[in-house]
């Protein structure tokens, strides 16, 4: 059964509302997904065999990728964590039925300082890992993480207009709509790899690997280049390297200036620029 917890930790306007508010009905996965337009590069395999293990997911959305780890992964317990009221909404709607999967209205963070050494993978998919400050969140999902816990997310290799990723840990005000409709801004962290395996050796983690799934776009799409992470707490064993994964087509174009584009996204973990 899934459960909430009450009160939610989560502060300030929903950014998070009107997004996926069409998109209502139940999705079946037939595999997970770690690019940005969910169509190429690795799936489950980075996370390892789940098999009676405890997962949590950081800015889980409607719960899409939760609900097919829960059901097809054998994973004894899969934690879905969003701080939107919107969304969790959503995902309890969808996918309560689920057995093993729990969703948690709460701030990552908070959720993951209160629950230390209860985890044995952290995953985010353009998630949490994106949307708040790495320096508050990688130590929090070391301290839930059991030793030697696996960490693996994606995140923008660079900002949607093309222009290169950070080379210093700060993040970039993106537009979206508060809950009444009024436009507003968010922060997103679009970070380059050597800022993120800085970051990750900071904050208690051994760095397995890191690499990059590039997409060109189809039909008019813009090129998308996705970075890859995994890493464990420090001490953990090692872990195979992940594979270079690219479709066959020109690298992804590269501009000066900052700043995201406020185009639609492909899909439910790339939020802030509806």
């Amino acid at each position: 059964m899934s459960t909430v917890t009450s009160p939610s930790r989560a502060t300030g306007p929903d950014h998070w509302q009107h997004y996926g508010a069409s998109s209502r009905g139940r999705r079946s996965l037939s595999r997970l997904h770690w690019d940005w337009y969910q169509r190429i590069g690795p799936g489950a395999e980075l996370l390892g065999d789940l098999t009676g293990r405890t997962v949590a997911e950081l800015g889980a959305g409607a719960g899409h990728q939760a609900a097919y780890l829960a059901a097809e992964l054998k994973a004894a317990r899969v934690i879905a964590i969003d701080s939107s009221t919107a969304q969790h909404g959503r995902g309890r709607d969808l996918y309560e039925d689920v057995p093993g999967l729990d969703f948690i209205h709460e701030d990552a963070a908070a959720y993951l300082q209160d629950h230390p050494s209860s985890l044995d993978v952290v995953y985010s998919i353009f998630g949490a890992l994106d949307f708040s400050d790495p320096q508050t969140l990688l130590p929090s999902a070391a301290v839930a993480l059991r030793p030697g816990g696996t960490l693996v997310f994606s995140t923008l290799a660079h900002y949607r207009t093309g222009a290169p990723s950070e080379t210093e840990c700060r993040p970039a005000d993106i537009p979206t709509r508060i809950p009444d409709g009024s436009p507003s801004t968010m922060q997103r962290w679009v970070l380059g790899a050597s800022v993120w395996t800085e970051l990750l050796s900071e904050h208690g983690f051994d760095v397995i690997d890191s690499d990059t799934v590039h997409d060109p776009g189809l039909d008019g799409e813009a090129p998308v280049a996705t970075t890859l992470s995994r890493a464990r707490t420090k001490g953990g064993p090692g872990a195979p390297h992940l594979l270079s994964y690219q479709v066959p087509a020109s690298g992804v174009r590269s501009a000066g200036g900052h700043g995201l584009a406020a185009d639609g996204k492909p899909h439910e973990r790339a939020l802030g620029d509806q």
